[in-house]
């Protein structure tokens, strides 16, 4: 099927007034700027077009409908004229009348329109068509919840949220037009899988091969809403379908309906915890992100190949008591990751492509035989004279001893203390000054660095508790790894189950 037009953009006529004098209007803007980062997408330029609207009202053009089965896509504008103007409604629905008669308004699970929404309207009084749309929001809330729409007009941050928004619409037009040019039917009655992913239907009767298995990418709060956008997008342009790919509704059990059913389509789910706990639907007692992650749980439990990733971003400063107490209970989870947003996104490529399993015999550190072994002394700040003893008893042991990073920003420590987890051969936890919060952020990431992207056991793990003595130090005990008590002046004798593990280990 061929077009004549890719892309038609349909909007209220006031959206195109500017703000200050000599300014492009939005619309204008908007256009010209789609234009060329289409066009730069694709090697050539795209064919745009839009009603010049130069009568300014609402008098309809029959003469557009007409037009209609010759475009591509529709990119329909969304602010509070628009859903009031009687022109625009009749134009999207119009559109998505002619798109159902001619290719079907979704491709590739793609719809063929594309909700941009450059003022905020609420979600009740957009166009029945486009509800169930996630659209692209060219705004955001300021700290008094008042919006602020992106463009340059608005300052340095604004601006750049513009251009990286418009790149996601140009994305996503390139793409969906090229499913246009190449699209691949099947018997209606086939089932074709490629790479684990079923073909699924276009709405025509045709059904489209996706290459590329589906990933759930939770949403989340409105702290993280920039990050879930740059994963989102780099999941895009891998060739994946992101699902959800319409509005969760905003009430149950429609929600958790909804979100059960994008989960059974998809291998992973990702999830993103921010600093607030978040939005409560409709008839439940937790918030969409608590739910998600729930759900995501019990389907793993039904499907022990799905894969969940759970991510918080380091440093983070929780604001609100309910979500401090969700994090206490989150620390426990084994997929809790503490990371940067560029290591998420590398741990989702490993999980996705699981790297082939290294022999104990030729592991990646692909050290000789005459290398020191090393251990992780991990340790709180104050503890960094405490633990002199211990790093030097270890290294006279023959062992390379590794301290933590403390002169560092934030996200160096936190890096350097995964990529340590990777490569070192045993871990110390030296509880001193450190309180049991800490003590469980370091616990969890031993049985998280798999996840980080450890590929060999650990040979020993340990935890030497120490002074200050308390009662909950005193009944401390885990099984995941050795506790050492040690309340006085050092005992290098206390040392010994440790290192007769790490021995007996190496040797095996």
């Amino acid at each position: 099927m061929s077009f004549e037009n890719d892309v038609f953009i349909s909007y209220a006529h006031i959206d195109n007034h500017p703000l200050t004098e000599g300014q492009e209007g939005w619309i204008s803007e908007f256009h010209r700027a789609l234009e060329i980062r289409l066009g730069q997408l694709r090697g050539e330029k795209p064919k745009i077009w839009r009603d010049l609207k130069l009568q300014g009202n609402d008098f309809f053009a029959d003469t557009i409908v007409e037009q209609f089965p010759r475009v591509a896509l529709l990119v329909s504008v969304l602010s509070p004229r628009y859903v009031k103007s009687e022109w625009c409604i009749r134009e999207l629905r119009e559109f998505w009348r002619v798109a159902e008669q001619h290719g079907g308004v979704r491709v590739a699970d793609k719809s063929r329109v594309f909700k941009v929404v450059k003022t905020p309207v609420p979600l009740d009084l957009h166009p029945t068509e486009v509800q169930g749309l996630l659209g692209y929001e060219f705004y955001q809330f300021d700290r008094s919840g008042r919006p602020v729409e992106f463009g340059r007009l608005f300052g340095s941050e604004a601006e750049r949220q513009y251009w990286s928004k418009l790149n996601d619409v140009a994305y996503d037009i390139y793409q969906l037009l090229g499913n246009l040019e190449r699209r691949v039917a099947v018997e209606v009655d086939s089932s074709v899988e490629i790479s684990g992913s079923v073909a699924q239907g276009n709405g025509t009767g045709e059904r489209v091969v996706a290459l590329k298995p589906p990933i759930y990418l939770a949403e989340t709060t409105f702290d993280l809403t920039d990050e879930r956008d740059k994963i989102w997008r780099e999941l895009q342009q891998r060739g994946h379908l992101v699902l959800p790919d319409q509005a969760l509704p905003p009430y149950n059990p429609a929600f958790e309906r909804l979100v059960q059913e994008n989960l059974e389509r998809c291998r992973l789910s990702i999830h993103l915890i921010g600093s607030r706990y978040g939005i409560v639907p409709e008839g439940a007692d937790r918030s969409l992100v608590e739910l998600q992650h729930e759900l995501a749980i019990a389907h793993n439990q039904n499907h022990p190949d799905f894969i969940r990733m759970l991510w918080m971003p380091i440093g983070l400063e929780v604001q609100e008591p309910r979500q401090e107490a969700l994090l206490s209970r989150l620390q426990d989870d084994a997929e809790l990751l503490q990371t940067s947003l560029e290591e998420l996104k590398t741990l989702i490529q490993d999980r996705l492509n699981p790297r082939p399993q290294v022999p104990t015999a030729e592991r990646a550190d692909n050290r000789s035989e005459s290398d020191p072994l090393r251990v992780y002394l991990i340790c709180d700040q104050r503890d960094e004279e405490a633990i002199a003893p211990l790093d030097d008893y270890l290294y006279d042991q023959g062992f390379e001893v590794i301290r933590p990073l403390f002169d560092e920003d934030e996200t160096q420590v936190r890096q350097d203390h995964l990529d340590t987890l990777q490569v070192c051969d045993a871990v110390m936890i030296y509880y001193g000054g450190g309180n049991e919060k800490w003590l469980r952020t370091k616990l969890g990431d031993l049985r998280k660095i798999a996840g980080y992207g450890r590929s060999h056991p650990m040979l020993a793990k340990a935890v030497y508790v120490t002074e200050p003595q308390t009662t909950q130090k005193q009944q401390f005990r885990t099984r995941e790894a050795i506790v050492i008590r040690s309340f006085g002046e050092f005992e290098p004798g206390l040392l010994e189950p440790f290192l007769a593990q790490i021995a007996q280990r190496q040797g095996g």
